[in-house]
């Protein structure tokens, strides 16, 4: 896990500011499936993602699941929880991960001394807020394929002519829990797209032809 630290405090693409504070953290190991966070629990820990990747999501008691994002290497996940109060969210990783867990006292010991991160954090709150917000419009003004097929298009990167690939392997499920809507509507729409000559899965992964049609 050092190696995954060194690695991660020479990449000069992280912030220099997070960079510093993850040396102070326990460095952890966890396996694909691992439950970070819980929804509701009490906890005054900051995980920095070191490698790996999670996801952070609610679950209602039907078991109806919304993703909130999904987050990498030079992300940190539990800032919600550091004002004392309970988890917003659940997080998971999605494959085998290593994180610098950075108590509270740490924190409020590290600003102290580096002031800017404070604001740092605050600008990441926000960020994270105005996509919530946005999400939120998505759900109550945009249906069902226009939500769909607006994150396929942010997923996917260029491809030699016109193609595009989403780089991730992502599941019928996940994407019914970023949208959120069932795993049959996104099977039905997909299978259409498909047909159509929009869209085709190549070793797992989904390729996007041309522009993606307006309404379905």
């Amino acid at each position: 896990m050092q190696n995954e630290l060194d690695l991660f405090v020479a990449n000069q693409d992280h912030p220099a500011t997070l960079r510093k504070l993850a040396t102070r953290g326990d460095l952890r190991r966890f396996r694909k499936g691992s439950i970070l966070i819980h929804e509701g629990d009490l906890g005054d820990t900051l995980f920095i993602m070191l490698k790996g990747r999670v996801k952070v999501y609610c679950m209602d008691e039907q078991a109806r699941e919304i993703t909130f994002g999904i987050f990498g290497p030079g992300e940190y996940v539990g800032e919600m929880a550091l004002d004392g109060g309970p988890r917003s969210a659940s997080v998971i990783t999605l494959e085998p991960t290593v994180c610098a867990v950075v108590r509270r006292q740490e924190i409020l010991a590290f600003i102290g001394e580096c002031p800017e991160f404070s604001f740092e954090m605050l600008s990441k709150v926000i960020h994270r807020l105005r996509l919530a917000t946005r999400d939120a419009r998505n759900l109550a003004f945009i249906d069902v394929y226009g939500r769909l097929t607006r994150l396929l298009n942010e997923l996917a990167l260029p491809q030699p002519g016109d193609r595009r690939r989403i780089p991730e392997r992502i599941t019928h499920q996940e994407i019914a829990s970023r949208v959120g809507c069932s795993r049959e509507m996104v099977s039905r729409i997909l299978k259409d797209l498909s047909l159509g000559g929009y869209l085709a899965v190549e070793e797992q992964h989904i390729v996007l032809f041309g522009k993606l049609p307006q309404r379905w």
